[in-house]
């Protein structure tokens, strides 16, 4: 369904039937969601802080995998939330050329009650859609 025939019967690419179309629109949407419900951290701060909450202290480049960033992207997210008081790093004991990061106690304060809002903003990003296409929705993204 990405091409049509055009006239004389040619081949048109019509922009709007392409996937990468359709998911930038879907992000732009579920970025204005998020703005709007959590304007004190970014999509990618949100889920460094999420992260943590999850795993505890972690090297800085285990974090970035985690979260799908490379390690430019992870540094500068790392500095922005530990200038925001959200995380602490230390040098690791084990290896002095590691950063371990960490929430501080204001981080994981802030992760539990932003859990609960991103809850709620995946909720509203997905409210026109049934609870079968949901899960048929993330399955397929799944496998992207």
């Amino acid at each position: 369904m990405t091409t049509d025939t055009g006239p004389a019967g040619a081949t048109s690419y019509r922009l709007e039937d392409q996937v990468g179309f359709k998911l930038r629109l879907a992000n732009q949407k579920h970025l204005e969601i998020f703005a709007r419900r959590m304007p004190e951290v970014t999509p990618t701060q949100f889920a460094v802080l999420a992260k943590l909450a999850d795993e505890g202290a972690i090297s800085q480049n285990q974090l970035g995998r985690l979260v799908g960033m490379d390690a430019a992207t992870t540094k500068g997210v790392v500095d922005r939330l530990h200038a925001k008081g959200l995380v602490d790093r230390r040098p690791s004991e084990t290896d002095m050329r590691r950063l371990e990061i960490s929430l501080t106690p204001e981080g994981a304060a802030f992760a539990a009650r932003a859990v609960d809002v991103a809850a709620r903003i995946t909720e509203e990003t997905l409210a026109r859609l049934s609870p079968r296409e949901r899960d048929r929705l993330i399955a397929l993204l799944d496998k992207l």
